[in-house]
């Protein structure tokens, strides 16, 4: 009998996912001879009667699929199995009827997309089922642990990259402090590697301690050397990382650091600031062609995985290789930027202000 394995995509979306729908289909296809079925919504789709499931045929899948962001499964970041939210504000425990309906489709082995929350999510679902599981990372943020890389952080900094190069001649025309604020949620992936590649004159990120007075300080000797504009990006979550008693105290905690910052910086300085908050366009982009092969890597070798009778394994890219990796090791850890590693070094060699030192 034809084996038959499920994928879901779950979490928030990110450019590359349909791309490795496409990898995990036609590598389940021609390297195996199994059938594909593809679950809407996430886990979502495994409340719905019937299951709101659908069969993925290889054939159908050109390049058109893999250039494309989004997922054309759908997703969902919402609906913790464990604690739905119900009306009137109650939660319930719909774990039995989600894995009831999974059980419907009569898997052979089940392919999970999603960040570290998705895959830790999944993966209590699943273990009374004794389903095989395997796990493929995506997340913009690229703090999934036991990976180098992430499907969609490459398109993200992409397109932050683009904005950044925009935002430098119009505040050289005007004279103006140009501030970015970027997604990562309590990571700086985007910011640094943005940063860098944008040319910016300051990046501020969570794993790094920053302080205001450092951050003015270089603004204002840049404008003392002649140059009368500066570039500044910020994660989102940058205002976590000031902990000492200096005017940053009152940073917000969560987003908007960007205009709070961009405020801060127009009074001390008194030239123009304007602050971007990029959101959500980050995560719509057509994938880069990194993540687009990135995504072929891991999607291929998610199914290779389930063939050699691997469950409960994640997939990861590693030292330029593709590897997998108990799920077990990745859960409740955090892959954040190495506040010595190479791009924190190369943004210190280049000048470029990280808040903590004046």
């Amino acid at each position: 009998m034809t084996k038959r394995i499920g994928i879901l995509t779950s979490g928030g979306d990110c450019a590359g996912l349909n791309a490795v729908i496409r990898a995990v289909a036609l590598r389940a296809h021609h390297g195996h001879g199994w059938k594909t079925v593809g679950i809407r919504y996430g886990t979502l789709g495994l409340l719905e009667r019937p299951v709101a499931a659908v069969d993925i045929e290889p054939n159908r899948l050109d390049a058109g699929v893999a250039r494309r962001g989004g997922t054309f499964l759908g997703s969902t970041n919402r609906g913790d199995p464990f604690a739905f939210p119900m009306e009137g504000g109650r939660v319930r425990d719909r774990s039995g009827e989600m894995l009831d309906g999974l059980r419907s489709l009569a898997l052979d082995g089940l392919i999970g997309i999603g960040g570290d929350g998705s895959l830790a999510i999944l993966r209590r679902l699943l273990r009374p089922s004794g389903l095989a599981f395997v796990g493929i990372p995506k997340t913009i943020d690229n703090d999934v642990a036991g990976t180098d890389r992430a499907i969609g952080h490459s398109t993200a900094v992409a397109v932050a990259t683009e904005a950044l190069d925009r935002l430098q001649p119009t505040g050289a025309s005007h004279d103006r402090i140009m501030v970015l604020e970027v997604m990562g949620r309590d990571a700086g992936h985007i910011a640094i590697a943005t940063g860098i590649a944008g040319g910016a004159d300051v990046i501020l990120i969570p794993e790094i301690g920053w302080r205001l007075a450092n951050v003015t300080r270089h603004v204002q000797n840049l404008r003392a050397g002649g140059r009368r504009t500066a570039l500044v990006v910020v994660a989102e979550a940058a205002g976590n990382s000031d902990d000492a008693p200096d005017p940053a105290d009152d940073a917000p905690r969560k987003h908007g650091v960007g205009d709070w910052l961009a405020l801060r910086l127009m009074a001390a300085t008194h030239a123009e600031a304007r602050a971007t908050v990029l959101g959500h366009v980050q995560r719509g982009a057509d994938p880069t062609a990194e993540d687009r092969m990135l995504a072929a890597a891991l999607g291929a070798h998610a199914v290779d995985v389930l063939a050699a009778g691997g469950r409960d394994r994640m997939v990861a890219w590693s030292n330029r290789e593709v590897i997998d990796l108990p799920l077990e090791s990745i859960v409740g850890q955090s892959h954040t930027v190495d506040p010595m590693g190479a791009l924190v070094r190369t943004a210190r060699a280049l000048g470029i202000c990280l808040g903590d030192e004046e």
